[in-house]
């Protein structure tokens, strides 16, 4: 195998452009885990750990850029996420171990493109960017458009997913996420929900949720977000917004869950909302 250790940005995307068919790798816990299990290692990987650039946090204009080769303990460290993202904070706590978030990345987990990712579905909610570097340019797009299928991203040959943007939002928020897994450690979703609900004089002026685990991609439900915009967060509307959800999702069932069970379980978190916010 040919592994390259690039030090700069321009060279990784140069070694790209050279090496068409070479795996990216950051932190390697779920991609060295696939080569393994499918005993088909790539020929060539252009490994980002020296790639300074590509690592860190930056706040400006009401948003916070992490760049996509930063640790996840970086993330679940990081002050500013934790004071104005709690969502992806929580999501960050739960995250795998200490050990395994010592090397996974941001990026890395976003680029699984795994329905059971845990760091999607607060992405979703929270309206975040992925910026795209190649040689020719940077762009920037929505991660729901650039996720297209279980494991498919919009990525253009020679592009390097080099940071995602998040907005702060704005106003009063509550920001929850919740994962359910068959252990409470070290466990793939069974179903998550990230919910983001901004309240203005008691009454939600908007809700964005997103489940993971319950589709083939992170979905979000329109149906159940615009239930629950201009109510009051009570008991009752959130059971109203479970039922839409519960007839919305189209999970399967696998080794860790009824299609079922996850149905139900994706209607019952939002009920969670109601505890935390004391809502009746």
């Amino acid at each position: 195998m040919n592994v390259l250790f690039p030090a700069t940005v321009e060279a990784a995307l140069e070694a790209l452009c050279a090496e068409p068919d070479a795996h990216v790798m950051a932190g390697g816990t779920d991609l060295l885990v696939r080569c393994r299990a499918e005993q088909n290692r790539p020929e060539t990987l252009v490994c980002l750990e020296k790639v300074a650039d590509l690592a860190g946090f930056e706040i400006s204009d009401g948003r916070i850029r992490i760049g996509a080769a930063t640790s996840m303990t970086a993330v679940l460290e990081n002050a500013a996420v934790r004071e104005r993202l709690p969502l992806l904070h929580g999501a960050a706590k739960v995250f795998a171990s200490p050990l395994v978030r010592n090397m996974a990345t941001l990026g890395g987990n976003v680029c699984t493109a795994s329905p059971a990712a845990d760091m999607l579905p607060p992405l979703y909610a929270l309206g975040a960017e992925v910026e795209l570097r190649s040689l020719s340019g940077v762009r920037t797009m929505p991660v729901n458009d650039f996720i297209v299928g279980p494991g498919q991203m919009a990525l253009a040959p020679g592009e390097l997913l080099s940071a995602i943007i998040i907005p702060i939002p704005e106003g009063r928020t509550i920001q929850y996420f919740e994962k359910v897994g068959r252990r409470k450690a070290l466990a793939i979703s069974v179903v998550s929900l990230a919910a983001l609900l901004r309240v203005e004089d008691g009454v939600i002026a908007e809700a964005r949720l997103a489940w993971g685990s319950v589709g083939p991609m992170v979905i979000r439900c329109p149906e159940a977000e615009a239930l629950l915009k201009g109510r009051s967060l009570t008991l009752g509307a959130l059971r109203e917004a479970g039922e839409k959800v519960r007839d919305t999702v189209s999970p399967i069932s696998d080794v860790r869950a009824s299609a079922e069970y996850r149905r139900q379980v994706a209607a019952n978190l939002l009920l969670r909302l109601a505890q935390i916010s004391g809502a009746h």
